[in-house]
């Protein structure tokens, strides 16, 4: 009797332990995911919300993390502790904000180098980029250990014979000093230099690289493994594959139209991003209200248009994947919804699952600690 019951105990253990270690590792392989949004306030919205989306697809508001307006990028530190804003308004300025379990502590906030603030780059130093859109003008700043933003370090002017500035996104090259950002107004990729003993942005050794007529570039996202940039344009309806040659000067490769053929109907493409793989491409398109789906070559230097998406909404100004890739969540500003897709991994294609309201939705910012 005493043998039975040692024996049922012990198995009785073995299973709680098996099925707890089955559920374990199947909670890391569909984990749940947090995310900030960002969005204007001009409306209903009140700032930066944030929201659970679950290892089974459903989306869930956490509530109002911070009330600060205009919140239309957002940006975590190498560190993920402190959470950074632009505030796109004239002038600009940058706010930042710890991340708490339960809300975002405001620590302090910025004038951006600029009018109408857009886009915001740091790298593992702390060193910060905004592109000003309203000015042309990208600002520099440092964040300190504590939180502190700096006062504005440095501001660079694009300028280009007589066309009205309109810089649009802003990156730092890994493992460099290297400076790119978009100019949606002069219709160029400029490059410059992260000055770090005099803080300073300086102009770079290549002039800057002048785009397809028509083009306006807008967002850009560097491949991780290799010397190729994708830039999505948002004028000309196109993405563009720039490559980092020997010489280290960038040069243009080839440009793709992220629409149907045969569309006519007034378009803007807005975002783009890679998949966790590196072998698809998204774009989104306001206007014909889709993501465009290209599959990227092994040597990241060809796109190949695979499928169009409609995103359930208006006007998909941004979307983000979840870091494993499984999901894909689109910000539709006019329509006041997200939409959330289910990623086919093999294939790259999309499959619907459901939309939840949400005011002047902006930006997508996924976070772990």
């Amino acid at each position: 009797m005493i043998r039975f019951i040692f024996t049922w105990l012990f198995l009785s253990w073995l299973w709680l332990f098996t099925s707890c270690s089955s559920h374990q590792k199947k909670d890391r392989q569909n984990p749940s995911y947090v995310f900030y949004l960002g969005t204007y306030t001009d409306g209903e919205s009140q700032g930066i919300y944030k929201y659970l989306l679950t290892k089974n697809g459903e989306i869930k508001l956490q509530g109002l993390q911070a009330k600060t307006p205009n919140p239309s990028f957002l940006a975590i530190n190498a560190d993920h502790r402190f959470l950074l804003a632009v505030n796109e308004n004239n002038p600009g300025t940058v706010s930042v904000f710890a991340v708490k379990a339960d809300t975002l502590h405001f620590i302090n906030r910025q004038y951006a180098g600029g009018d109408a603030p857009c886009y915001l780059a740091i790298n593992p130093n702390g060193w910060v980029l905004t592109a000003n859109y309203g000015s042309g003008t990208v600002g520099l700043h440092k964040i300190g250990s504590s939180g502190q933003l700096s006062p504005l370090l440095d501001s660079q002017k694009h300028r280009f014979n007589n066309r009205q500035p309109h810089a649009h996104s802003v990156l730092f090259y890994p493992k460099s000093q290297q400076i790119i950002s978009a100019d949606l107004g002069t219709n160029q990729l400029w490059f410059s230099r992260l000055d770090t003993l005099n803080e300073k942005i300086i102009a770079g050794e290549q002039n800057p690289l002048e785009m397809p007529t028509g083009s306006g570039p807008r967002h850009m996202v560097l491949h991780p493994n290799l010397p190729i940039l994708y830039v999505a344009n948002e004028l000309g309806n196109t993405v563009s594959v720039i490559e980092k040659a020997p010489d280290s000067s960038w040069k243009l490769l080839n440009s793709y139209s992220t629409l149907p053929d045969g569309f006519k109907e007034t378009n803007y493409v807005a975002d783009l991003h890679l998949s966790p793989d590196n072998r698809f491409l998204y774009v989104s398109n306001r206007g014909s209200n889709t993501l465009a789906i290209f599959n990227v070559s092994n040597d990241g230097k060809k796109l190949k248009l695979i499928d169009f998406e409609p995103v359930h909404g208006n006007w998909p100004r941004n979307f983000a994947l979840t870091p494993d890739g499984r999901y894909l969540l689109v910000a539709n500003q006019k329509s006041n919804n997200l939409s959330l897709f289910l990623r086919d991994n093999s294939t790259g294609k999309l499959k619907f699952i459901s939309k939840i309201k949400a005011a002047s939705p902006v930006f997508i910012l996924f976070y772990s600690n």
